[in-house]
């Protein structure tokens, strides 16, 4: 499928090792400073965590990504964390684990497993969803076309974001981008011609994940 994955909501995920506790909270993020936003959001809200560790990838190609041990040692929290991440193939998202210290030392090779679970597992709770490109465009049809145009629009996964009954039929639809000249011809045959399309608009859309 041509996209990439995004998270639909916020998603979490426990892990327990040696009475230490793992929170991982993950979140949908925009921006950066959406991301920071988040961070901090958590890091007050479990203010009396002794680690809050956090990591983050925004862009459509990954263009930025950080990550933050907060404390840890260095490359046992955030390194993996991100890595996560970027191997999800999930884009826009930012994930803080909080850490509560459970008395008994983990070692090096320990919090790294526990950080990567704990945001595994967040993942496995999560739902997903895929942005794609598309083509928004309005076509104005016969009333006699309807069923036809329906039919074609529920199988062809075309999006309908709005419906105007008028003088004509009018609908406000979302091909994607690399189906839109076949839907566009296959319509047009199956009206006879009488379907009428305005120029497309490039855009954005987001397919609910199918696994």
């Amino acid at each position: 499928m041509i996209g990439y994955r995004i998270l639909m909501g916020e998603a979490s995920g426990e892990y327990e090792e040696k009475k230490s506790k793992f929170i991982a909270v993950m979140r949908p993020v925009s921006s950066e400073q959406d991301a920071l936003d988040f961070i901090a959001e958590i890091k007050k809200k479990r203010w009396d965590a002794r680690h809050n560790c956090s990591a983050f990838v925004l862009g459509k190609n990954n263009e930025l990504t950080r990550c933050s041990d907060d404390g840890e040692p260095s490359g046992t929290a955030g390194r993996p964390m991100l890595e996560v991440l970027t191997g999800s193939g999930i884009h826009d998202v930012a994930v803080v684990v909080t850490r509560y210290f459970g008395g008994v030392l983990l070692g090096t090779g320990g919090l790294v497993r526990a950080y990567t679970q704990a945001v595994k597992n967040a993942l496995e709770s999560a739902d997903t969803g895929v942005m794609r490109d598309g083509c928004r465009v309005v076509m104005n049809f016969p009333y006699r076309d309807i069923d036809t145009v329906k039919k074609y629009v529920e199988a062809e996964g075309v999006t309908t974001e709005q419906e105007d009954y008028l003088e004509n039929v009018r609908f406000t639809c979302i091909f994607p981008e690399e189906n839109y000249e076949k839907g566009v011809k296959d319509l047009v045959d199956k009206t006879g011609g009488r379907i009428i399309f305005s120029e497309p608009e490039r855009c954005s859309f987001l397919d609910k994940d199918k696994g």
